[in-house]
């Protein structure tokens, strides 16, 4: 009797159904992982463009001239990742009328766009627009997943 070598076509398909079942999971989690691994690096791009709109009212007494009448960043990148590489989020610097204070914006784009928009505000308040409706409301008010 002669002895067969290799797999059945069966134990193929248990194999491939497996894989298949392993990466359904896994891949919606690690694309979770990746928008937020963008949203944190837009949130550091914001706390460094804040930092450089301290230094320029340090120097100029007002926070007016820091940003185009655009709301573009004269001081600061406009685009993060700061790094090379794809850019998932325009930075937007709001200055009130009286040069007194700013609102600071991540405008998601590209794959990033359905993440929603992140705010920083002169003041330190902290927001994330989980909806995506361009509202900053109560429950927007951090940087959390939920704020409580």
């Amino acid at each position: 009797m002669k002895k067969q070598h290799g797999f059945s076509l069966i134990e193929l398909m248990i194999v491939v159904a497996i894989i298949g079942i392993l990466a359904g999971i896994a891949w919606p989690s690690y694309q979770d992982h990746v928008q937020a691994s963008r949203r944190a690096d837009a949130q550091g791009a914001l706390m460094g463009l804040a930092q450089a709109m301290e230094q320029y009212f340090t120097e100029n007494g007002t926070y007016t001239g820091a940003a185009d009448n655009n709301n573009v960043p004269q001081i600061f990148a406009t685009e993060a990742p700061l790094d090379g590489g794809t850019k998932y989020y325009n930075l937007r610097a709001i200055v009130a009328n009286d040069g007194g204070s700013y609102d600071l914006q991540a405008q998601a784009k590209g794959a990033q766009a359905d993440d929603g928009n992140l705010l920083l505000r002169s003041t330190g308040e902290k927001g994330w627009d989980r909806g995506d409706d361009g509202k900053f409301g109560a429950s927007d008010m951090c940087w959390s997943k939920s704020c409580s």
